[in-house]
């Protein structure tokens, strides 16, 4: 692990501090690329217009046309977090835009049956769901989904796409969908400057240009037009929770969302999450997104069926919605031990693979255990690629029988080009494929088996070791942690962490991480695997806690920590929380 601090244009702090930004905040966040400060202005006024999203006026069109014909509408939707929000926001936001409640619809794939996105087989179970609907729409999903939008159009269905994944590739030229219309910032000729775009904001976006439509129509001539912001809270929850990068434009949707939690208007459902992940929403934050909401939604599509995490963000039934989020909560614990069990049999398998404690880890590492459960996996992948710093893919026997593995990835490595590379490489190992540059997923062939007695497994290991061996070098591989440098001594109090806490933060633009010296003075493990420390650090002493860290640290030593409130018996105080160490 390197501790590498940001670069900081003092004359761009300087302006910001100028301009009435906090002291320590100009420096932070003129280290993450913030330079002007009316960049910090998250009004929604500031968020980019609809109309420069490709597709997204064609798809206010079908969408008013529909709405006016009062044609049933059928959201297909994804079994992660985002797309459970973007269906939430879809179906919500359809309604307050004057559909009939009975001409709106959902399915959700089950990750085990029927796999990712819009395939033939979930075009007919939208059949049965909705009596054959005139409109398709997808949601976080549909652009890779040629044979599912043909099946709809055949069917006499319209179809309309919205995505933010990178469309398919077929022969060096990029592969679309025959859909009616396709609302992607990701597609060919989208010049939309957020192409981190979640798909809850995709979704949010088509619903902007559709109420604009209705508007231009003269809809709202005696009627009070629909305030969309509303729905402002699941489109922050699903664009963190998908952990998309946190580019202005996405800063904006997140802020607003969280303003909106904080004043206490939110839907049931969130409100429920919050109350069962023993968070205050008042105090709400990105954290709390990624880390307790996100992860009890997600579980629901991971181990059981991603309708209860959809249903509690429909419902405006307060009782309801609790219940629901009791479940989601019941399941998420099950969810926990299951991956506790995955990462112990990923360890022993790691241990194999690198027998010597010293023995540096091959450039990717993919891992296969028959008792690996498919909806962990991405997990697991995750947990890999932090410890080792390195892309890593673990794989899972599906229902069907065919390995399915999800991976996650380090930065400088491209993971869905590298499996677009593999798969020219060696046709026939892969079924299908799709994702981001961070995180990537893909189903192996059964005919891989016959060359394969793995069923592919040892085919794609050594095709993703080649590619990360020639795309990767010593120094991407070499873990590194920007740090914000040393906190003042003035800044270590509650108000600090109020203030730090009260910002986005998130992928692409981190929470703060600082950097110090100190004097170990204490140290003691509690709960087996955390390290409790009695810290001094500018002639104070300080408490700071290592989750997960069991190793005693030597008597100085430069600590990477963030900042967080110890609160017991009503008493706030400031704790260090580490992130790294150094030998001093």
């Amino acid at each position: 692990m390197i501790l590498s601090p940001r670069d900081v244009p003092p004359r761009v702090a300087f302006g910001l501090e100028q301009a009435g930004v906090h002291p320590l905040l100009a420096r932070l966040l003129a280290g993450r690329g913030v330079r002007r400060p009316d960049e910090l202005d998250d009004s929604l006024a500031r968020l980019l217009a609809p109309e420069s999203l490709l597709g997204a006026g064609a798809a206010g069109r079908l969408l008013a046309d529909a709405l006016a014909a009062r044609q049933r509408i059928c959201v297909v939707a994804d079994y992660d977090c985002d797309g459970a929000t973007a269906c939430a926001v879809a179906l919500r936001g359809l309604a307050m835009l004057g559909a009939a409640p009975d001409s709106l619809a959902y399915v959700v794939p089950d990750r085990a049956v029927h796999g990712y996105g819009l395939t033939p087989a979930i075009v007919d179970l939208a059949c049965q769901a909705a009596c054959r609907p005139d409109l398709l729409v997808t949601v976080d999903n549909g652009i890779a989904s040629h044979a599912g939008v043909a099946h709809a159009r055949a069917l006499g269905m319209q179809v309309l796409v919205t995505d933010h994944h990178l469309p398919a590739f077929e022969g060096g030229v990029v592969s679309l969908p025959e859909a009616n219309v396709i609302v992607n910032p990701n597609q060919p000729g989208c010049t939309f400057e957020s192409k981190a775009l979640a798909g809850v904001g995709v979704m949010f976006y088509v619903l902007l240009a559709t109420r604009a439509e209705l508007r231009a129509r003269g809809a709202f001539a005696t009627l009070a037009q629909p305030r969309l912001d509303a729905l402002l809270d699941l489109v922050a929850l699903g664009t963190v929770a998908d952990v998309v990068k946190l580019d202005a434009n996405n800063r904006r949707l997140v802020a607003q969302g969280l303003k909106r939690i904080r004043a206490g208007r939110m839907q049931a459902g969130v409100a429920a999450l919050f109350a069962a992940a023993g968070r205050d929403p008042a105090r709400a934050a990105g954290f709390d997104f990624g880390f307790a909401l996100g992860p009890r939604i997600n579980a629901a599509g991971r181990l059981a069926d991603m309708t209860l995490g959809i249903e509690c963000l429909l419902t405006d039934d307060a009782g309801r919605a609790a219940e629901l989020a009791a479940q989601l909560d019941a399941i998420n614990r099950e969810r926990r031990d299951v991956e506790a069990g995955m990462r112990e049999l990923a360890e022993l398998t790691l241990a194999r693979l690198m027998p010597e404690s010293d023995t540096p880890p091959p450039s990717a590492l993919t891992l296969f255990d028959e008792a690996f459960h498919e909806g962990v996996v991405g997990i697991v992948a995750g947990r890999v690629k932090d410890r080792f710093h390195r892309p890593s893919f673990v794989f899972a026997r599906g229902a069907d029988g065919r390995l399915k593995g999800s991976g996650r990835s380090i930065a400088g490595f491209h993971l869905r080009d590298a499996l677009d590379l593999m798969s020219k490489r060696h046709p026939g190992l892969l079924l299908r494929f799709g994702g981001h540059a961070m995180a990537a997923g893909c189903t192996l062939a059964a005919e891989a088996a016959g060359a394969d007695p793995s069923g592919g497994f040892d085919t794609f290991d050594q095709a993703l070791r080649q590619v990360a061996a020639e795309w990767l070098d010593a120094a991407t591989l070499t873990r590194r942690l920007r740090t914000d440098g040393p906190l003042q001594a003035e800044w270590f109090n509650p108000a600090t962490v109020a203030l730090l806490d009260s910002q986005v933060w998130g992928q692409g633009f981190e929470a703060p991480v600082f950097c110090d010296e100190v004097q170990v003075l204490q140290q003691r493990l509690v709960g087996e695997k955390h390290m409790k420390l009695r810290l001094r650090l500018l002639g104070a002493e300080r408490d700071a806690i290592w989750f997960g860290h069991d190793e005693p640290l030597p008597a100085r030593a430069v600590l990477a920590y963030r900042l967080s409130l110890d609160e017991w018996n009503g008493r706030q105080r400031v704790q260090m929380v580490v992130e790294a160490a150094e030998a001093d």
